[in-house]
């Protein structure tokens, strides 16, 4: 997912025009973006329109359900868990025990719905705490497909600004706690909707670090966390000289060679057809 996209779900009136969009998944809210007397009516229309969704939609559907501490939170599952439901995200995640919670209550209401997959979560750290459990939480059941970073919860309560110093080291123990527990990081969101030099900026920076895509709360900042999180034609032809490089007779049994003056070994090669994959997923090559 290089890209995805907020819609409140109190706001049925965006929920096609979102599907319109180039973004690779649509995130409806029912958490911070919806007002307490709203959600009632918010997840009866996610839940109606994701039930009257066709099954060959190429976007990703998720739903950004309240916190699994919440009084809302079971009736959230129960209205939103369909056969078009990809994934849920779960916020402001501190334990394992959350997503153990959250697992039992996914798997009763696919029961109860009919539901024959194993519906993922995208979890959600936005504490001290829980980034400081990160892992534990993203290892704690298979259902958990990715992790994510909430920097305004974080930051905002710690008077913490949004700069270099801050960020990088809050996106390394992401990515490295995603990477232990051997799923995708994303980032989180940009909330200056006129500011698209720093929102390239800012996924630029999340790229550097291994994110593979950034939430957007605007349609105008979709096209740029697509581009930014797609191989550039320069990636595309380094994999493909990688690989090649890699099957000439020379260098066959060889656990490291040079390719253009530079050593490439494993790892090189796994950052290769990871790239040439994705290239192919996004019809950027044959």
């Amino acid at each position: 997912m290089r890209s995805k996209l907020f819609v409140p779900g109190s706001r049925p009136e965006f929920f096609e025009k979102a599907m319109r969009s180039a973004a690779d998944a649509l995130t409806f809210d029912l958490e911070d973006g919806v007002a307490p007397a709203q959600k009632p009516a918010a997840r009866r229309a996610i839940g109606d329109f994701l039930r009257g969704l066709g099954g060959t939609q190429e976007k990703l559907m998720i739903v950004r359900t309240n916190g699994v501490t919440h009084p809302d939170f079971a009736e959230d599952v129960d209205a939103v868990v369909s056969a078009r439901l990809d994934y849920i995200s779960l916020p402001k995640l501190e334990s394992a025990d959350e997503v153990h919670r959250a697992v039992r209550a996914l798997a009763e209401a696919e029961k109860r719905k009919g539901v024959d997959r194993a519906i993922g979560i995208l979890a959600t750290v936005e504490s001290p705490k829980g980034l400081r459990l990160a892992y534990e939480i993203t290892s704690a059941d298979k259902r958990v497909a990715a992790l994510q970073v909430g920097l305004a919860d974080l930051f905002a309560p710690l008077r913490i600004e949004r700069h270099a110093a801050a960020l990088g080291p809050v996106r390394f123990a992401v990515k490295m706690a995603a990477a232990e527990a051997g799923v995708p990081a994303y980032d989180t969101v940009w909330t200056d909707v006129n500011d698209r030099a720093g929102y390239e900026r800012d996924a630029r920076d999340a790229l550097a670090m291994g994110f593979l895509g950034k939430s957007c709360i605007h349609p105008t900042q979709v096209d740029i966390a697509n581009r930014v999180f797609s191989p550039s034609e320069k990636d595309i032809a380094w994999a493909q000289k990688v690989l090649a490089a890699g099957e000439l007779p020379e260098n066959v049994g060889k656990g490291a060679f040079t390719v253009d003056g530079q050593m490439v070994d494993e790892p090189f090669f796994r950052e290769a057809r990871a790239t040439i994959a994705l290239a192919r997923r996004l019809k950027l090559v044959s």
